[in-house]
């Protein structure tokens, strides 16, 4: 079924709209966004403008006409923090379903703060460290401390970009007084914060929203020259959120608008947002920031997902975001999947049993895996050229749970299971780190050797044994008696890199 999830905020109107498969698992189809501005002296006046809430009306209109076009199933619908705070904000969702026929739920600060949670989870790897989440909103701060892929603190604070935009950085650029006065007044507002979260000692804060992606992409900007396609796992350290927040707080907001990275329309927000991030992280020690791009939508989304028992039941069997979301790949694009996995399985002993020619470790095990896994997806789109297009669907395929750079080393060893070798001056290795190269190259020449051998697409080879003597491995393949000479040519025809890149004579034969 094809759902839409839509978030009223403060500052702006979200809608992702996602097509849910029959293992509850979600592909997003669309995204809409428009910067509404309901928070603007709503906050202050603790009412809805008749001139915000025609805007809302309108986008929200226009946002039902794409769900419609996209035959979207149902409408999930959530007010957040302006809203909530107004006195006529029943109205304007009674207004809205009149007019729309959307239902509009208008949920609590700690509700929202769970959904948010429920999102930078599927998206990021929370599992092994205690790390605070901040979404930044127009009107309220929503914050979860997790330890573990546990939820330890979950607080919702009047600290949102516009109301803090209201209250301090009226002018074209901000004053040395109404910053010291800002400063103070966060730190009394986060003082319950901090009792709560400096005993855990978190060193990391995840950002999502809006303003969190441009503080990244700028920062990121100044210190590598370049901004990342996708900022979900981007990290920049506390000195760039520092130098950063020092720079914007001296612009005034034409020179802000020429920022790359940053979205003009968010010129006057930037600054209250860079100083609130950047207090937050000098007052709790946090010594990165990485962003998020799932936020309160794909919460709504996961929340609904998991009111269905076929999702509790795939979630509770596969608890690692990134093989679920590696898994939903294959699952969703392979054309033949016993082929793909019968590969990772061959590939994963081969990996095992060159450990001493390889020197890799289980991280990299873990990527080789996930490319074999992924290595045919491009036959989705055709089978000629397969490999690029099966490099190009997983470096753009949303997998989560990854850095960017996993998500390239994964989509680089699945480009070159075929066809010419890794080169260094090749699009996909130039997109990666000098240190990460040598692992592809390493990874490929795996995957190579254990996707000819099973050519045929039958399972022919049910396992092997590795040798290594004088200059040489051989590769010795049980085929419980069945005809492998196909299986043998195309592995021997994949061999060159596995020599080249080992400096040795692979031997490949049947086990007798």
């Amino acid at each position: 079924m094809k759902i839409a999830a839509i978030d009223i905020g403060s500052n702006s109107i979200h809608m992702v709209v996602a097509r849910i498969d029959a293992g509850g698992h979600f592909t997003l189809l669309d995204r809409a966004k428009e910067p509404v501005r309901l928070g603007r002296g709503t906050l202050t006046s603790r009412a809805l403008s008749a001139a915000a809430m025609q805007a809302g009306l309108e986008t929200l209109a226009t946002f039902k006409r794409l769900a419609d076009t996209l035959q979207v199933e149902k409408v999930l619908s959530v007010a957040t923090s302006a809203v909530r705070e107004s006195k006529n904000g029943g109205d304007f969702i009674s207004q809205i379903g009149r007019t729309l026929g959307i239902h509009v739920d208008v949920i609590t600060g700690r509700e929202e703060a769970r959904l948010i949670y429920l999102a930078v989870s599927n998206a990021l790897d929370l599992r092994n460290e205690t790390v605070l989440l901040a979404d930044v909103g127009g009107g309220s701060v929503e914050l979860v401390l997790a330890e573990g892929g546990s939820v330890r603190m979950q607080e919702s604070l009047k600290l949102g970009v516009i109301r803090l935009g209201e209250r301090f950085f009226t002018g074209d650029r901000a004053k040395r007084d109404d910053l010291d006065e800002a400063e103070r007044y966060l730190d009394r507002q986060l003082a319950r914060v901090r009792k709560a979260v400096e005993p855990r000692g978190p060193r990391r804060l995840i950002g999502t929203s809006g303003t969190v992606l441009n503080l990244v992409a700028i920062a990121h900007q100044l210190e590598h020259q370049e901004i990342p396609e996708r900022l979900n796992a981007v990290t920049v350290s506390y000195k760039d959120v520092a130098k950063l927040r020092d720079r914007l707080v001296r612009m005034d907001r034409e020179e802000r608008k020429r920022l790359p990275g940053l979205d003009r329309r968010r010129a006057d927000l930037i600054v209250p947002g860079a100083v609130l991030i950047e207090h937050l992280m000098r007052s709790l020690g946090l010594r990165e920031l990485t962003a998020c791009d799932w936020a309160l939508r794909e919460g709504v989304i996961l929340d609904f997902i998991g009111r269905h028992r076929e999702e509790i039941a795939e979630s509770d069997a596969i608890p690692d975001p990134r093989r679920r979301s590696v898994l939903h790949m294959a699952r969703r694009l392979q054309d033949d999947l016993a082929h793909a996995e019968h590969v990772t399985a061959l590939a994963l002993a081969l990996f095992d049993k060159t450990a001493e020619l390889h020197e890799l470790a289980a991280a990299e095990r873990e990527w080789l895996e996930y490319a074999a896994l992924l290595h045919d997806v491009g036959n989705h789109i055709a089978h000629s050229r397969h490999h690029r297009h099966s490099y190009y669907l997983i470096v753009n395929g949303e997998l989560m749970g990854f850095e960017p750079d996993e998500i390239r080393v994964i989509a680089a060893i699945a480009r070159f299971h075929r066809k010419g070798g890794p080169k260094d001056d090749s699009e996909e290795m130039q997109a990666l780190p000098a240190a990460l190269r040598p692992v592809v190259t390493r990874l490929a020449a795996i995957l190579r050797i254990a996707d000819g051998l099973d050519r045929s697409h039958f399972g022919l080879v049910r396992d092997l044994d590795v040798a290594r003597a004088g200059g040489h491995v051989t590769v010795r393949i049980d085929t419980a008696g069945h005809d492998a000479e196909l299986e043998l040519w195309a592995a021997r025809r994949k061999a060159d890199l596995f020599e080249a890149t080992f400096d040795t004579r692979l031997i490949l034969e049947v086990k007798e």
